[in-house]
């Protein structure tokens, strides 16, 4: 995509728009980028290099979802089915990170937000914003559920009790455990106003992911004489199934808010080598998630958990240092996606009020206790009553679709509407209907998976 002369439209000031509001410039930046958008001279050898940019989306991209995955699988009607879905989505997936970048460079932007409030202007913005808010809410909901699957099956393997019993101690029950390892970690982690000493922990949440699936893979190899498949379907029962698998994939390849960073943070911004690292990163995903999708769906069949990790015994040993990883995972994830929604919440509220947060730094810090307080509470009181992430994470995942689908889509299209050209090409007429097809996939993606997960949890 050529870059013209373009005139962005940016309705920042119609909101008494501050320059500085709050956190906003910090926003849903991977924890291994210090900075975003910065000249090239002030770049310098810290800059973030083309090997650097593949890790940074990887560990954006791989996460706790792949837990989910194998069920994915059974719910599209099979292995084949469910790589199909992968590989067509693949192509607006990658599509939609070059996207982004194309944009960001048009409107001099360096977040997700800026770039959609400044190319698409102030309702879509305020649309974006909330949408952000929700998402790393319900992430946050299903990243302590998956808390309580994993310590529920530690803690019967130490406990050593017979199948199917039901602990009668009280500092085992799921409600315990939970809120005690929640207001112990996860709450001290998430008060802070920055979250830069988190990098590292996030390295260890990706080497996590990928042990995980390395389990996954050797247990379908070697499985255990105990492990009994279900019934492997290899067809979908209808083709409206397949679509239920997307929620688990949109949740799990959306890496979009955080990729506008990153590129920002390169030492060459530009849409080639930005190409090449995106394409390099999801594919390394699609690696990881393929198998841990394959292997898990033909280990156990359609009667695999949502969770697959719940789906092994309780008493093997690497699939519990597996657990251990996934609970690391999601205790050092947990703390930054709350920085992301609290940083949505400032800015919209510093926005609304007209100020910045430097004019009242008591008031900032009282503000961002009570966030963070009310934001924990909420999340650990859903947390609780919500026994299964597959609900979390197919209402979410409608909003991961729009991340991927809509907001990109809807970028392209203005950015190509406000170029300044006496003639439009075919490759211009080509972008625009690109872009609106990304916004109806995307619509439609997020309208049947969200209402779908509705009817089910209404129906049950």
């Amino acid at each position: 995509m050529a870059k013209s002369n373009v005139g962005i439209n940016s309705e920042y000031g119609d909101w008494s728009w501050s320059g500085d509001a709050g956190e906003r410039a910090r926003l849903l930046q991977s924890p291994c980028v210090e900075m975003g958008a910065r000249s090239t001279e002030e770049r310098g050898p810290a800059a973030t290099s083309t090997l650097g940019a593949i890790f940074i989306v990887v560990n954006a991209a791989l996460g706790a979802g792949l837990l989910n995955f194998p069920a994915a699988f059974s719910m599209a009607g099979g292995v084949a089915a469910g790589i199909v879905v992968q590989m067509c989505m693949l192509f607006f997936i990658i599509g939609g990170l070059v996207i982004l970048a194309y944009c960001s460079q048009a409107s001099n932007e360096s977040t997700y937000q800026e770039v959609v409030w400044a190319v698409c202007g102030k309702v879509t913005g305020i649309l974006c914003e909330v949408a952000i808010a929700v998402y790393t809410f319900g992430t946050c909901i299903a990243f302590l559920i998956i808390i309580g699957d994993q310590q529920d099956k530690i803690i019967a393997a130490l406990l050593t009790e017979p199948m199917g019993a039901e602990s009668s101690h009280w500092y085992t029950d799921r409600k315990f455990t939970i809120s005690i390892t929640a207001c112990l970690l996860i709450l001290p982690l998430s008060v802070p106003k920055e979250i830069g000493f988190q990098k590292y922990a996030s390295c260890l949440s990706v080497v996590g992911t990928w042990y995980v699936t390395a389990v996954i893979v050797v247990k379908y190899i070697w499985p255990d004489r105990e492990v009994v498949p279900g019934e492997i379907p290899t067809s979908p029962a209808s083709w409206m199934s397949v679509f239920n698998a997307m929620p688990t994939i949109c949740f799990g390849f959306q890496c979009h808010v955080s990729s506008v960073p990153v590129f920002n943070s390169m030492k060459q911004p530009e849409l080639k080598p930005w190409g090449a690292v995106v394409t390099a990163a999801m594919i390394i995903a699609l690696v990881v998630y393929t198998g841990t999708g394959v292997c898990g769906f033909l280990t156990f069949g359609s009667g695999v958990e949502q969770d697959v990790l719940l789906s092994y015994p309780s008493n093997d040993i690497p699939v519990a240092l597996a657990r251990a990883f996934i609970i690391v995972c999601v205790l050092t994830s947990y703390p930054i996606l709350h920085f992301c929604g609290r940083a949505v919440l400032e800015g919209l509220w510093l926005r609304y009020k007209g100020e910045t947060v430097e004019e009242d730094v008591v008031r900032e810090r009282r503000r961002r206790l009570l966030q963070t307080v009310s934001w924990f509470l909420l999340t650990l009181l859903l947390a609780l009553f919500i026994p299964d992430i597959g609900r979390v994470i197919s209402l979410i995942g409608g909003l991961a679709a729009c991340f991927i689908f809509v907001f990109p889509g809807l970028c392209l299209i203005h950015t190509k509407l406000s170029e300044i050209q006496e003639a439009r090409p075919a490759s211009w007429w080509a972008l625009v209907s690109y872009g609106i097809f990304m916004v109806t996939l995307g619509a439609f993606i997020f309208g049947q998976t969200t209402a779908h997960a509705v009817f089910v949890d209404l129906t049950k």
